[in-house]
């Protein structure tokens, strides 16, 4: 069993901005308390494609999830559990866009995560505004023979993930005010 969610959200900022603030939003000193999920962030490769202005960019992320639901726990016998994801992006200056794919590659043989999220100028207020569009999907995969469990951790992980991603969102604001108050400086 497969659980998916998408999410939208606008930023009432430019593009340039919102790219800007997520780009820091894991070196950020100040979500550290609301991104206490992250362990780790390392950049593994940058390339910069000065023909198409597309810079394509790999990084590691250690993700630390301190409270695990009992079966899983039994599972892999321990409390928290570190995961190392994989986050490759790719922005387009020309197009104006940014997009993002973020996989789990440890704990592959336990749960499959994968998040992919955009970032665009808005419809109706492309100078002002952008529109973030993300789809997650998550796969607790030697359970699927138990599906009502399976299913409870799925739910349990992905309401964990929805919170998380949600004071993601907060950073990315508050960056994006910061650097707004740069601006006009």
């Amino acid at each position: 069993m497969v659980l998916s969610y998408n999410q939208e959200h606008v930023y009432r900022h430019p593009w340039d901005r919102v790219t800007a603030a997520a780009w820091r939003k894991y070196t950020d000193p100040a979500a550290g308390a609301a991104l206490s999920h992250i362990a780790d962030v390392h950049t593994l490769s940058r390339q910069l494609d000065p023909g198409s202005g597309r810079l394509v960019s790999t990084r590691s992320i250690t993700v630390r999830s301190p409270v695990l639901p009992f079966p899983l726990r039994r599972l892999i016998g321990q409390d928290s559990v570190v995961c190392h994801c994989v986050e490759s992006s790719i922005v387009d200056a020309s197009t104006r866009s940014m997009d993002v794919v973020v996989r789990n590659v440890s704990l592959r043989g336990i749960i499959e995560v994968e998040e992919k999220a955009t970032y665009r100028p808005h419809p109706e207020r492309p100078s002002d505004w952008t529109a973030f569009r993300q789809e997650t999907s998550i796969r607790v995969k030697p359970l699927s023979a138990i599906a009502s469990l399976a299913e409870r951790i799925e739910r349990r992980c992905a309401e964990k993930f929805v919170q998380n991603s949600a004071k993601g969102r907060e950073v990315v604001e508050r960056i994006c005010k910061y650097l707004e108050g740069n601006e006009t400086m």
